[in-house]
Formats: structure tokens, C-alpha cells, sequence
């Protein structure tokens, strides 16, 4: 099965989505919405599945990289 926007239409990448996380509908009520709105650039067209996942990851590390660094927050003022 082909993956790539080019590809496919964007039911069928919805439902690319759908199926990966498991869902049988990607607006399901009992969804993270999180997860969802990670693949909807891909599911719109804009973002390849594979920049999408990339993207969450850069984050994901960036994000624990601050966590490592920002100790207790005791120093920090607002």
C-alpha cells in the first residue's frame, strides 16, 4: 500500500491514520486529540507521515532536553 501524498486521496490518508492509532473513525469522541492533530497536516496534504512523525520527535527530544536542564524551577521567576 502506497503512503506518500501523491498517492493517495485524503480519505484514504484518514484512514491511514485511523487504522494506524487503532480508531475506526479519526473524529471519534473517545480520541486523544493530540495524536490526531499530529497526522493532520499529513492527512490534509501538507506534511509527508514521515515529516510528521519527524516533527513530534524534534519536539518530543527538545522538550526533554529542557526538562534536564530546567532542574526543580525553583530559580525561575515570572
Amino acid at each position: 500500500m502506497k503512503y506518500l501524498i501523491k498517492d493517495t486521496t485524503k480519505e484514504e490518508r484518514a484512514q491511514i491514520v485511523a487504522e494506524s492509532l487503532g480508531y475506526s473513525d479519526v473524529s471519534c469522541d473517545g480520541c486523544s486529540p493530540g495524536i490526531v492533530e499530529m497526522y493532520q497536516p499529513y492527512i490534509d496534504g501538507v506534511m509527508e507521515l514521515s515529516e510528521c512523525n519527524m516533527a513530534f520527535n524534534a519536539r518530543y527530544v527538545k522538550d526533554m532536553e529542557r526538562e534536564e536542564r530546567g532542574g526543580c524551577g525553583m530559580g525561575v521567576f515570572f
